[in-house]
């Protein structure tokens, strides 16, 4: 029975895209600059599979010569923006081509409208680093009950609030009737950002909960209306709005997600079925906080469970390896970066060059080939054969 298997390291970019000096990008490079400055730091099974090939050919270096146990190749975006929902969209064939707001600050007359349909009263409204925020605002929401509003140079609504102050459930409500306001706005996501702890020591926990604009048709609708089953490991459904998603088995870790899709895979289903899968430790807690030795321990732990794998691979198994954007953990700030991202392919021709892509989208058409669904109207190419 045919299966594919996507996974979205989150951030894992390779050398900053061709447009990169438009996001104030040039020469960032997150696997790139891990290599330099983190020393010892060793992915043998992923550079066997074609990563580090992969960086040459993104930064338009000589390829090595040699065989790799997958088909290696970078992919360039097309979407207006370098986050998680345009990188995914537009993998799935709906690149974003208008770009979705984004703020310094939120007008004063939203704030008060989404005040007025959440029922409650805001803290904050300032762009921040969500663990610098809680700093800053932590005790403050404690001592008065009103949740923290921020945002960052993403199109996202983000609101934290202490699981005892606020409970989870009640956050997500808030941020459901948020989500209401967001869609007229263009705003990509609004963010549930729960957290736990005292004064001076609060962190975030695995709680989080994104609530996305509705997408387009992607390639998602097209295989679950075809008999093709979907199912989203991490936060796929959140990012995609639950549309086109069959099942979903949301996950607080890399680990975690991992050993779903150990599971998934399994499983002896008896009907063609697709697992996309993201893992966001990457982005979300080395990334963002500009932590390059986290990011490269968790790699490394990625390149041993891809270790075991690829031998499980079989020829009714279509296996993607791919990222979203990138996240240079030396870069300056705490935004992505504009990256091309890397393509590891377990095609049935066997191991071969895909080469450089020009649009994420080139996943969506060959998902489209692997099962025999029609990807009309949808954006890119295949390159399941060459």
């Amino acid at each position: 029975m045919k299966r594919a298997l996507l996974i979205v390291l989150d951030s894992v970019g390779i050398g900053h895209a061709p447009d990169a000096d438009q996001f104030g990008d040039s020469g960032a490079n997150t696997v790139g600059h891990i290599r330099e400055v983190v020393p010892k730091f060793s992915v043998p099974t992923l550079d066997s599979a074609g990563l580090a090939a992969a960086e040459k050919l993104a930064a338009g270096k000589a390829i090595p010569e040699g065989a790799f146990s997958l088909s290696p190749g970078c992919l360039i975006e097309q979407s207006a923006g370098k986050d998680t929902t345009t990188g995914h969209w537009e993998m799935a064939g709906a690149p974003v081509t208008e770009a979705f707001a984004t703020f310094d600050r939120f007008p004063d007359a939203l704030v008060e409208e989404m005040e007025s349909a959440a029922g409650v009263h805001f803290l904050g409204n300032y762009a921040q680093s969500g663990t610098v925020i809680l700093g800053e605002l932590g005790d403050e929401h404690v001592a008065t009950g009103r949740p923290i509003l921020y945002t960052s140079a993403d199109s996202v609504i983000q609101i934290a609030a202490h699981e005892k102050v606020i409970p989870v459930p009640q956050l997500y409500e808030i941020c459901r009737r948020c989500r209401t306001i967001a869609d007229r706005e263009r705003i990509g996501r609004v963010i549930a950002r729960p957290f736990l702890g005292t004064s001076g020591n609060y962190v975030r926990t695995g709680n989080r909960h994104d609530f996305s604009m509705p997408p387009p048709e992607t390639i998602l609708n097209r295989l679950s209306g075809n008999g093709v089953r979907t199912i989203g490991v991490g936060k796929i459904s959140d990012i995609f709005n639950g549309s086109g998603v069959d099942e979903s088995f949301p996950t607080k870790s890399n680990a975690q997600g991992c050993s779903e899709m150990d599971r998934l895979l399994s499983e002896g289903r008896d009907s063609p079925h697709l697992i996309f899968t993201n893992l966001v430790d990457f982005d979300m807690l080395y990334g963002h906080r500009r932590n390059p030795e986290g990011y490269a321990g968790a790699l490394e732990e990625f390149d041993g469970w891809l270790a075991s794998l690829i031998p499980r691979l079989d020829e009714e198994t279509l296996l993607l390896i791919t990222a979203d954007h990138g996240n240079d953990p030396t870069w300056s700030g705490t935004d992505h970066t504009r990256e091309k991202v890397p393509l590891l392919a377990s095609l049935p021709s066997g191991s071969r060059w895909i080469g450089e892509r020009n649009t994420f989208s080139d996943i969506a058409t060959t998902l489209g080939e692997w099962f025999q669904v029609d990807t009309t109207g949808l954006a890119g190419n295949s390159f399941l054969t060459a």
